[in-house]
């Protein structure tokens, strides 16, 4: 931890006289408590209904669906419905002066978006030196003269004569960056005012074996169509609390490389980026494995550019899914590891089987209930609506209260709220089955979209 950072003390507030603090363990004992005491009263309810689709299809069965599309995904719910309403972000430590930073940008033909990039890059008004590392990864388009064109002696840029990838990219830029904290950048992506103060603050609050922190991605081009308006409400609502979550147990999972800051000492021990379709999610298990934190500054906030495409979303979300498997394939041994958040890995474990599940299973089942079959979707099932209504209330004010104390504004955006709760895991989940497919038969490695 750099030595320039004021004791935690310095910037302490007082709390108020009712204020009580409980511990993260106590509050994840209480988020498990009471996630699994709603499984209970639903599995208690749906007794009579179990019996039923035991006696049509057997035992064996009937215990894959109710685990499948009931109780794993209500357990889940619960319990980041408890985290949520438990979570106290920690406050910014008093700094004195701001370290060094590189930035790394990876680059594949962006000649329409890296000019704003880099021109939000330089609008920033971080508190310390930092240099922007433009790395053009064999690009056919005007890519290199966009950031020729920039003056600044703060830009630089590095070319390769072919395309090899991202990480091939990022380990370039990586050879060439000056300081001690790297910060990683996607092309098309924009920072929003102090993002880059608010996400290095965040880190030098943290512990000290803190080696990496994710920031808080929001979706730029959400007014293009229905696609893109129904990621509008993922980003906001489930990939951000997500990491809120796992930050509470101090442990976010995953370092994206759209906008993450990393130690460079830490990067270089771990030998960079991996040349894997999930390399920010190999090296943040790298990370973890090694014993380091990774935490998440929910409110240093940049806008990216999601897919305008079923089929680009599907690639990407495919690219997701199989960069898992890759990480648990790379660092099995993170499964062995004791902290709160290993439950996280595990749950992560099971999502093939919540994805088959919800195709194989719910999908069916909604619709012999619109022709007046409900043995598939039964009680409990209907249980899930208002835990997942009372979820995504919660959510949407936490992260309200978050857009607003940056001075951002929710947009209204009613088309994208609807198709993301009632849609977005019938798009999503095909996407999944297909990237763990892919992995579990080692097919060709393309890097897709993002």
């Amino acid at each position: 931890m750099p030595q320039s950072v004021a004791s935690q003390t310095v910037d302490e507030r007082r709390k108020p006289a009712w204020f009580i603090y409980f511990p993260v363990t106590v509050k994840f004992v209480v988020a498990q408590i009471g996630a699994i005491l709603w499984v209970l009263f639903s599995f208690w309810i749906a007794l009579p209904w179990i019996h039923n689709l035991d006696t049509v299809i057997g035992p064996i069965l009937t215990i894959l669906i109710i685990g499948g599309v009931a109780i794993i995904p209500g357990y889940i719910s619960g319990f980041m419905l408890f985290s949520t309403l438990l979570d106290r972000r920690p406050r910014i430590v008093s700094i004195d002066t701001y370290p060094p930073i590189s930035i790394l940008v990876a680059a594949y033909n962006e000649e329409l978006v890296i000019s704003d990039t880099i021109h939000s890059v330089l609008l920033q008004s971080y508190p310390g030196m930092h240099e922007i590392i433009v790395i053009d990864d064999g690009s056919k388009d005007a890519t290199a003269e966009k950031v020729k064109a920039f003056t600044d002696s703060r830009v630089r840029l590095i070319r390769q004569p072919v395309n090899g990838g991202k990480a091939s990219a990022l380990n370039a830029g990586l050879q060439h960056a000056k300081f001690d904290i790297v910060i990683t950048l996607d092309a098309d992506t924009y920072l929003y005012r102090d993002a880059l103060q608010k996400i290095v603050g965040r880190y030098l609050s943290d512990p000290s074996n803190t080696a990496a922190v994710a920031g808080a991605l929001a979706v730029r081009n959400s007014r293009t169509n229905w696609i893109t308006r129904l990621q509008e409400w993922d980003y906001f609502h489930g990939i951000a609390i997500v990491k809120r979550v796992q930050s509470l147990y101090q442990g976010t999972l995953v370092a994206q490389g759209a906008f993450s800051l990393y130690e460079k000492k830490v990067l270089q021990e771990l030998g960079g980026w991996a040349p894997v379709v999930g390399e920010d999610i190999v090296l943040s298990w790298g990370m973890l494995k090694k014993g380091y934190r990774i935490g998440y500054a929910e409110n240093a906030v940049v806008f990216t550019n999601v897919p305008e495409s079923y089929r680009q979303l599907f690639q990407q979300r495919r690219r997701w899914a199989r960069g898992m498997f890759e990480a648990v394939r790379v660092h099995p041994g993170i499964l062995l590891q004791p902290r709160l958040t290993l439950q996280f890995v595990f749950i992560n474990m099971l999502f093939p089987f919540i994805d088959m599940s919800y195709i194989l299973f719910f999908v069916p089942g909604v619709i012999a209930a619109f022709f007046g079959f409900f043995l598939i979707a039964g009680p409990i099932t209907l249980l899930l609506i208002p835990l997942a209504a009372l979820n995504n209330f919660v959510i949407y004010f936490v992260q309200l209260r978050m857009f607003q104390s940056r001075g951002l504004k929710v947009r209204r955006n009613i088309r994208g709220m609807f198709l993301y709760v009632f849609f977005s895991q019938l798009l999503m989940s095909p996407a999944s089955i297909a990237g763990y497919a892919s992995e579990v038969l080692r097919l060709s490695k393309t890097w897709g979209t993002k």
